[in-house]
């Protein structure tokens, strides 16, 4: 939404049960929460990713989601990750906002996804194998504050502003730099690298990308541009990942991109899967009829390919 008044609704709604997951609170201020969900028998975990969905079922949102439910139980997933932009287009005003059955209960109905989600909060709204982050990344965006236009933004929780970005940096630097998992994995709404409409974020490549890098993280997903999408960095070992295309896309919205880091761009609908091992991590992008679009895996000893 152009609020970030559901902070507290998603969170009692979308309950989170248990994957080492570290969750960038609204006040940073503290030792980030730890949410823990064993892996399977053979030491694995898979999930789909989805964002930019919550649109009562229309721009494709159902067949996205049935698809999701379709590819959920093939790969017998263990939870579900939203890249943020949950509800179209103001969020939600209350935990009983028909949103939540509109756009999601009555949406993501397959007995494979009701499974634990995870989520981030988008400007649409406003964790050992793996490790995964979720980064608040709407309050680093300096224009919601300088350029509202006709947006209005609930900041409590996030002013003084430069107090809760530091803090949060901080945080999220301190949980990368003491996880001992296999794979680290960051999650947030907003771009760093992306040929999409809204390009990249300058603000993350500023504070957030740095802290990346320095701690070797090995995916960053968003959503924000509302398509599907695979940047290799050049610099380092972090794969961008966009999986934003839950309901509406943005049709032929691409710009040039050095083709020695653009993998795959798709500017439809869809969604991805991750699996995860203590060996091998593996991304699956699929359109919105389950189609599978790009696959890409790597070791961890540094092998990567697309298949």
């Amino acid at each position: 939404m152009d609020s970030l008044r559901d902070v507290k609704p998603i969170k009692l709604i979308f309950s989170i049960f248990c994957l080492v997951i570290i969750l960038s609170a609204c006040n940073s201020t503290a030792e980030l929460p730890r949410f823990v969900q064993p892996p399977e028998p053979d030491g694995s975990l898979s999930f789909l990713v989805v964002g930019d969905w919550g649109r009562r079922g229309s721009y494709n949102q159902s067949q996205v989601a049935l698809q999701m439910g379709k590819i959920g139980k093939d790969l017998n997933i263990d939870f579900l990750i939203s890249t943020g932009d949950n509800f179209y287009d103001d969020g939600i005003i209350s935990p009983y906002d028909s949103q939540f059955q509109d756009s999601f209960t009555n949406i993501y109905t397959a007995t494979s996804l009701q499974k634990p989600w995870y989520n981030v909060l988008g400007n649409h709204d406003y964790r050992e194998i793996v490790d995964i982050f979720f980064v608040d990344t709407t309050p680093f965006v300096d224009r919601y504050f300088d350029e509202p236009k006709d947006h209005v933004y609930d900041w409590r929780g996030v002013l003084p502003r430069n107090k809760y970005l530091n803090s949060l940096l901080t945080d999220v630097d301190v949980a990368l730099q003491e996880s001992m998992a296999k794979w680290k994995i960051v999650v947030g709404h907003h771009t760093i690298k992306s040929a999409g409409h809204h390009g990249n974020t300058i603000e993350l490549e500023k504070q957030l990308l740095p802290i990346l890098e320095a701690n070797e993280v090995d995916l960053y997903i968003n959503g924000h541009d509302h398509c599907l999408e695979h940047i290799s960095s050049i610099n380092s070992g972090i794969q961008f990942m966009t999986s934003g295309g839950g309901s509406k896309a943005w049709k032929g919205d691409v710009n040039d991109w050095n083709p020695q880091e653009m993998r795959f761009y798709y500017d439809g609908q869809g969604f991805m899967s991750v699996y995860t091992s203590e060996a091998e991590l593996r991304v699956v992008f699929y359109d919105g009829l389950g189609h599978v679009l790009h696959r890409w895996s790597t070791l961890k000893n540094g092998v990567y390919s697309d298949i």
